[in-house]
């Protein structure tokens, strides 16, 4: 079966929780059999010579105009284009952005899987009209999509509500298990002590609130622990300017863009993850850090909560939570946990794999 996936800025390497489920799930899904071409943005390929091929999925890589809201759009079109000249048997599209596509998929006559990642739309960054292209995409996967994954219970449920939608597949979100770490140089590389900082990481986008972190970590100034904020932002906004300089203002560090080996080296010897988000889908980042037992804090938001982690791994948001989050942070540093046992039986990349690969069969028919 010859799939060709977008709404994925790419893979390996690449910033992003959608890019992280790509990078496990599509070569799963070629040791299943499946012919896997992922249409990769040119302007996020950072390997030299460009990979043609990896771990048995195959890469095109297309332009689209760096532009925020337009890159998106412009590049699951073109994607769209490329799908049905390759004579795919079906596009996987991922995000309800990318959705927008539906129609001129249909008119093309290719098959159509969707995974709703969440409801983008209630990012803070996005105007009324990136909110009315947000919305509209999600309207078509609902309405035309031949077939509809999504990530957690609260997606399923929303378009259940909005639209009548009942065609749903419930596929969770995945993580490898991990093993006990047993070394730290690239911890002692950046001046850490481990067990002894506080690990936050993702974009650089507002709905993340990594300022209001830096801020309730500032006002507590736990000694010899310190805070590490992983990740970047793919455009150069002006919230991650501001990002950048409060960081630099409360001597946190930022290593930047980390993924692989060093970036569970981070999870394992982390005194305490921390994710202080509005808005989620299901957080591949809480994942990962469960996989190691390390303890963790996050806001009580519908998607988190959903996990179902102990009572003492919340903290209450709001819109102003600032005080909620300092207090939940003091208390946790105050009496580290150590490490923790969480149930991640539900998020096993093969299961997840051998299950898009039925989604895949009934779009087929």
């Amino acid at each position: 079966m010859k799939i060709v996936v977008t709404g994925t800025r790419g893979m390996p390497n690449i910033l992003g929780g959608i890019e992280t489920h790509c990078e496990e799930l599509y070569p799963r899904l070629a040791d299943l059999g499946c012919d896997v071409t992922v249409v990769r943005r040119k302007s996020f390929v950072k390997e030299t010579p460009p990979h043609v091929e990896y771990r048995g999925v195959k890469f095109k890589d297309l332009k689209a105009p760096a532009v925020i809201g337009l890159e998106t759009v412009v590049h699951t079109l073109k994607s769209v284009c490329y799908a049905r000249r390759a004579k795919a048997a079906l596009v996987h599209i991922h995000a309800i952005g990318p959705a927008v596509t539906i129609p001129l998929a249909k008119l093309l006559r290719l098959k159509v899987v969707v995974t709703h990642h969440g409801p983008d739309y209630e990012r803070r960054k996005w105007g009324w009209f990136a909110r009315l292209v947000l919305k509209t995409g999600e309207y078509f996967a609902a309405r035309w999509a031949d077939e509809i994954i999504v990530i957690s219970t609260l997606i399923r449920q929303s378009l259940k509500d909005k639209y009548g939608c009942e065609r749903t597949h419930l596929i969770y979100n995945g993580v490898n298990p991990q093993a006990a770490a047993t070394g730290s140089d690239y911890v002692n590389s950046l001046g850490l002590v481990p067990g002894k900082y506080v690990l936050a990481a993702g974009r650089f986008v507002e709905e993340k609130n990594f300022d209001r972190l830096i801020r309730a970590y500032a006002s507590i100034s736990p000694s010899g622990y310190r805070l590490v904020i992983a990740g970047d932002a793919d455009h150069q906004t002006a919230y991650a300017k501001t990002l950048k300089k409060l960081a630099g203002e409360h001597n946190v560090l930022l290593p930047g863009m980390i993924k692989g080996a060093a970036l569970q080296e981070l999870y394992a010897h982390a005194g305490l993850f921390v994710l202080p988000s509005s808005h989620e889908g299901l957080p591949i980042t809480l994942l990962e850090a469960m996989s190691h037992g390390t303890d963790v804090l996050v806001s009580d938001i519908p998607a988190n909560v959903e996990v179902g982690l102990p009572d003492d791994c919340y903290f209450h948001y709001t819109e102003d939570c600032s005080d909620s989050l300092r207090e939940a942070i003091e208390a946790k540093l105050r009496q580290p946990a150590g490490k923790r046992t969480y149930d991640l039986s539900r998020y096993d990349w093969n299961v997840i794999a051998r299950k898009t690969l039925e989604v895949y069969r009934s779009a087929a028919k």
